[in-house]
């Protein structure tokens, strides 16, 4: 409960810096297009595209057949949209070592021009190249050459180098001719999907500066496996059995429907989900303190996971049809009465979502201004609200197998969401994920929706979230909650409802105006570095300050 004194505090501190700022937020630099309501301080249009190999994955996996299997199982491999190279031989080897990030021009197969940079270091006298090409600030025409694994007919090639004959390349200045290069097999991608878990234990578990990170090893300590998801999703797309030590999967009991449901929720839900958090980490690792614009590196690690998070689908506002994480929390929310700002509503934005991107706000202006001990609580009650969906999602399809004679399909969707979060609730309580493993895993004899329900919210105040934040299953048909299926009642907050509602609402005006002068001070930071400061001492001023 808020003192008199504190109260008092609050209120001096925020008019103070609401005034001081004149209003000055409003003129911050938006150069980049916002990522779902989101405003980036870096260029990640490209990583935003991720989704467009999850967009591809699923409508492969759609046919239902070996072939469209082996063809969806090449874009999780191999990517088709983000991070998009050539790799070209050059007629005669390289005349002097090129660096890394070096500016290569060419030219498309309309004579247009076509920019890029090395992508790697290479010394004199190497002949084959890899050439990343550049990216726009625009999402919807971020790259123009669109290849890898990608079946034909959703390739874009208007933008790749051509491969005409005595076609010519400029490294760094000097032309190069080349021949040896297809437009069709020389076009690759250093970004995709099964990456964000195979390269989990140098970038999650033992080479990063906080390794290992704390919610990736929940998940490394109950599977066993540094690459779990990757392992999960190549079972299921082979129909075979996972190797973990907990929460196995044999996929061989599954058909093409049950086997599409474990591969693209996996992808999604496990894959990226897990990269989400390594990226916000990865901006914790790299946070210098106290110093304004020291820390480019990681805002856009920063703003690389929002860009995951999210996608490209969504557009700026996060009305759009996504694939990945964002979209998942408004469709759970449709399901469980939690849309809207209030949690409340059956339409609308999550209120996870709206939460979350709270969050990822004030995180990035933490990050700009160096604040880096306050990004640890954030980014820590934003994993915790990353799993509501995933927990919305096992137990809506426990209520449908149990309650509703769902099949095979819902058994799998149950069984890829519950995969998606045991680790967690694992790491609460070793018997209340048993129960969970037992009722929802792959193969289940039969599925208790109250055994799961219950098992679930004995561990919602250990995975800090709370009944509310879960809803309750909605029956549209009957206008009231599925029978059995409603609001649970948090024991920590009958007590102290009316102190909540209090810190609620001060939390929220005095967080608005802690925004604002983020911002503001930001802005003035940056004026200052440009040596173009925001208020101008007048001339008796800049006397005192001399005679001082």
């Amino acid at each position: 409960m808020y003192s008199s004194a504190a109260l008092s505090l609050l209120l001096a501190s925020s008019a103070s810096a609401s005034t001081s700022l004149r209003g000055l937020v409003q003129s911050r630099r938006l150069s980049y297009e916002k990522i779902a309501g989101y405003q980036p301080e870096s260029q990640v249009t490209d990583h935003a595209a991720i989704d467009l190999d999850q967009a591809a994955i699923e409508t492969l996996l759609a046919d239902g057949t070996d072939q469209s299997f082996a063809d969806a199982q090449n874009v999780y491999l191999q990517g088709g949209n983000s991070k998009s190279f050539a790799t070209i031989t050059l007629s005669t080897p390289l005349i002097g070592s090129v660096a890394k990030g070096a500016e290569v021009v060419g030219k498309d197969t309309t004579g247009a021009e076509v920019r890029g940079k090395m992508y790697d270091s290479y010394n004199a006298g190497s002949s084959t190249v890899n050439i990343q090409y550049q990216t726009s600030d625009i999402q919807d025409s971020y790259v123009g050459c669109q290849v890898g694994a990608l079946p034909a007919s959703a390739q874009q090639t208007s933008g790749c180098f051509t491969a005409a004959a005595n076609a010519t390349l400029s490294i760094n200045g000097a032309d190069y001719s080349y021949g040896d290069y297809s437009v069709a097999t020389g076009n690759k991608n250093g970004r995709n999907i099964a990456g964000f878990s195979t390269s989990a234990y140098e970038k999650m578990y033992e080479g990063c500066k906080g390794c290992p990170y704390s919610e990736y090893t929940k998940y490394y300590d109950y599977y066993g496996q540094y690459d779990y998801a990757h392992q999960w999703v190549t079972a299921a797309f082979d129909g075979t059995s996972t190797m973990f030590n907990n929460g196995n999967a044999n996929f061989a009991s599954y058909g093409f429907t049950g086997r599409t449901e474990a591969v693209k929720k996996g992808t999604a839900y496990m894959n990226v989900y897990m990269y989400v958090i390594r990226e916000m980490e990865d901006a914790m690792d790299d946070c210098v303190s106290n110093c304004i614009d020291c820390n480019d590196d990681p805002v856009h690690a920063w703003d690389e996971a929002v860009a995951f998070y999210a996608g490209s689908l969504e557009g700026q506002s996060g009305a759009g049809d996504g694939k990945l994480l964002h979209a998942l929390a408004d469709k759970r929310c449709q399901n469980y009465k939690t849309c809207g700002e209030e949690g409340d509503s059956l339409e609308g934005m999550s209120k996870v979502n709206y939460d979350i991107f709270r969050h990822f706000a004030v995180g990035l202006n933490d990050l700009l201004l160096g604040n880096c001990a306050a990004l640890r609580p954030t980014i820590d009650e934003t994993v915790a609200l990353m799993a509501v969906p995933l927990i919305q999602g096992t137990l809506r399809y426990a209520y449908k197998v149990d309650k509703l004679q769902g099949s095979e399909k819902e058994k799998a969707e149950g069984a890829v969401f519950a995969a998606a979060i045991l680790p967690r609730l694992h790491k609460c309580s070793a018997s209340d994920a048993s129960i969970v493993s037992a009722n929802m895993g792959v193969g289940a004899s039969s599925t208790s929706y109250s055994a799961v329900k219950k098992a679930f919210e004995n561990q919602y105040e250990c995975m800090e979230i709370t009944c509310a934040d879960i809803g309750g299953l909605w029956n549209e048909a009957t206008g009231d909650y599925y029978e059995g299926a409603g609001f649970c009642s948090d024991s920590s907050t009958d007590s102290s409802s009316d102190d909540n509602k209090l810190g609620i609402a001060l939390g929220v005006t005095f967080g608005a105006l802690a925004l604002v002068a983020i911002g503001g001070v930001v802005y003035m930071a940056r004026k200052e570095k440009q040596g173009k400061p925001v208020f101008q001492p007048t001339s008796k001023e800049v006397d005192v300050v001399q005679m001082n």
